[in-house]
């Protein structure tokens, strides 16, 4: 301001777009020293800040790309213990279904068996049954046909070796007579 009034008194034109020669050589150095201090101490500071971010970035891309490698790995190795835990579940599925054939199957012998058995006793038991029926129907139709034969015959067989030889021939007769109709 005061190059101006000095300016101004001595009667130069001032010229508004022109600064005055000491101005531009105070804004020279000004300038100067301003870019010194930014490049000797401002720019190295972003520029850290920048390799760190950077490195940062860089670092969390590759750390992406490592945990995406290792999700994909882990699925990879998901997909393959849930086929083998099918396969395993097939398998076991597989076992168990010959195995409830197999028991089926002792188990349809098993009472094949015990129904053979029950009716080879209950033919068993038949079989005693029928003897013993036989056997007291015989005793009771000797008596029955001795006093028959008595009253017919009016003779008395009281003879036993006689009385038994007439009812075992009639009972043969008898047998003989009514086998095919039972069997």
């Amino acid at each position: 301001m005061k190059t101006l009034i000095v300016a101004a008194a001595e009667g130069e034109p001032i010229n508004p777009v022109l600064p005055h020669t000491s101005e531009i050589i105070i804004g020279l150095i000004a300038f100067l020293l301003l870019f010194f201090v930014i490049k000797k101490f401002v720019s190295p500071k972003f520029e850290a800040v920048y390799a760190e971010r950077a490195a940062k970035i860089e670092g969390g891309i590759e750390k992406a790309e490592q945990a995406q490698a290792e999700a994909q790995r882990l699925l990879e190795q998901y997909k393959a213990q849930l086929a083998e835990a099918r396969a395993e579940a097939a398998r076991i599925r597989d076992d168990a279904r010959i195995e409830g054939e197999q028991i089926i199957s002792e188990l349809r012998a098993k009472a094949q068996e015990e129904s053979a058995r029950i009716v080879a006793a209950g033919q068993t038991q038949l079989e005693t049954q029928r003897a013993q029926i036989v056997a007291e129907l015989r005793g009771e139709l000797g008596r029955l046909a001795v006093d028959l034969a008595d009253r017919v015959v009016g003779e008395s067989l009281e003879d036993e070796v006689r009385r038994r030889g007439t009812v075992d021939r009639f009972l043969d007769e008898l047998d003989n007579t009514s086998a095919p109709a039972v069997k």
